[in-house]
């Protein structure tokens, strides 16, 4: 497993940005593949955006696609969630995940093994 942490959370009005980071403690990503799922209260857990090792390939939830947007650094310890045109419903704990491997994205938080904190990211109206 590796370590995760999260940060760039907090409250932003509707139709603002916000910018979530994702730094592996002491190890790149050049051997995982990283996703990014939120939990808001009462919900489950759910898949946001995943990012391949080669950071070739995106996946997104239908519900950000086109205002959300992974990215990873070049020095491949930083995986990013650029987050534009924030609505109410985008309010939730948002977690970073990693899986090791060079296999295709996974959706499914069941299939990842490492976890961050989270982050708590409030759009108000």
């Amino acid at each position: 497993q590796v370590q995760l942490v999260e940060s760039g959370g907090g409250l932003v009005q509707a139709g603002g940005s916000l910018t979530l980071s994702c730094a592996a403690s002491g190890r790149t990503f050049s051997n995982y593949i990283v996703g990014w799922f939120r939990q808001a209260p009462g919900k489950e857990r759910e898949f946001v955006a995943a990012i391949s090792w080669s950071a070739t390939y995106t996946s997104y939830a239908d519900s950000v696609k086109g205002r959300f947007t992974i990215s990873k650094l070049n020095a491949e310890n930083t995986i990013y969630l650029q987050m534009n045109s924030l609505r109410p419903e985008d309010t939730a704990v948002y977690f970073c995940a990693a899986r090791p491997g060079r296999d295709s994205i996974r959706r499914l938080a069941i299939e990842y093994d490492s976890w961050g904190q989270g982050t708590q990211v409030t759009v108000s109206s």
